[in-house]
């Protein structure tokens, strides 16, 4: 199957990429002007030089292409320079979409967020609701994928982490360490989105990706601490109440490591049932202790 990926230069796109030549499909791969070298190219890899945000930029683009997936996302936003949920989740998605039906593609994967919610507490997780929407009443043959944290070698949840770990002697933990995370392995997500181009059960679904494991967040640092021979991880808890206002004062930095919204998203941990779903898919979840050790090292 020739499928068009957005988001093909990113963490979970390379992944995805490498997945469906894998499964012998032919990617179709969308990137900016300049992006294209973060792509693994070979003969089997079509670049498309485009912008999900210039709906100009895709006419022709899908042409030949039997499915989408679309993995364009943020999770910082940066409104001088025009990257805002608004613009990359949801119309993003609509242009896709648009471009997908003009030129006969009825196949659409769309990867949203564990905790997209009309209601939810963070803007980022009502964006992403507001995006399913699009897809939804779209007309497409759609599916839906909401993946918890996301975890690899490339991931910036794990490296930020370790590296916080290497260089501290003692690691700052906002509030009481005890909100729970399920990070799923970016090669589980990747499999999943391929695994149900073909499988006509999936259509108008909504999938659930979580690790196999939710871990308070002091125990993933420990974990992470343990695959680097520095367990266990020295730790100070910083109350909420002091830390909030710290971070509204800095997170317009770029060199600043959270935003607001990011450690509300972090306090409200990151969990969810997904065993129905992947089960589904034929997915039994890397667990995550061992797969970090086959990255994260003592001489890492």
């Amino acid at each position: 199957m020739k499928v068009f990926l957005t988001g093909a230069t990113g963490f979970v796109g390379r992944e995805v990429t490498r997945r469906l030549l894998i499964e012998g499909h032919l990617p179709v791969c969308l990137a900016l002007p300049g992006s294209e070298k973060k792509l693994e190219m070979s003969e089997r890899v079509i670049l498309r030089r485009g912008d999900v945000t210039e709906p100009d930029s895709l006419q022709r683009a899908l042409q030949g292409c039997e499915a989408v997936i679309h993995l364009v996302g943020i999770i910082r936003q940066v409104p001088e320079k025009g990257v805002t949920y608004e613009r990359l989740h949801i119309e993003a998605t609509r242009n896709m979409l648009t471009a997908a039906r003009e030129q006969g593609v009825q196949r659409f994967i769309q990867m949203s967020t564990n905790g997209a919610a009309r209601e939810g507490k963070a803007a980022y997780y009502r964006s992403k609701w507001r995006a399913e929407q699009e897809v939804r009443r779209s007309g497409a043959r759609w599916t839906i994928f909401r993946p918890s944290i996301i975890f690899g070698k490339e991931d910036n949840f794990c490296n930020k982490l370790a590296d916080l770990i290497r260089r501290m002697p003692v690691v700052p933990v906002i509030g009481d360490g005890c909100y729970r995370i399920a990070p799923v392995a970016v090669e589980d997500v990747a499999l999943g989105l391929v695994r149900s181009l073909n499988r006509a059960e999936t259509e108008g679904k909504i999938y659930y990706c979580c690790g196999s494991a939710a871990y308070p967040f002091d125990e993933l640092l420990d974990l992470i601490g343990d695959a680097l021979g520095r367990s266990p991880v020295r730790k100070i808890h910083q109350p909420v109440s002091l830390i909030r206002p710290l971070v509204a004062r800095l997170e317009n930095r770029p060199d600043f490591p959270i935003t607001l919204e990011q450690m509300t998203m972090l306090l409200e941990g990151n969990v969810c049932d997904s065993e129905p779903s992947l089960e589904e898919l034929g997915i039994s979840p890397r667990p995550f202790r061992e797969t970090i050790r086959g990255y994260l090292s003592p001489s890492s």
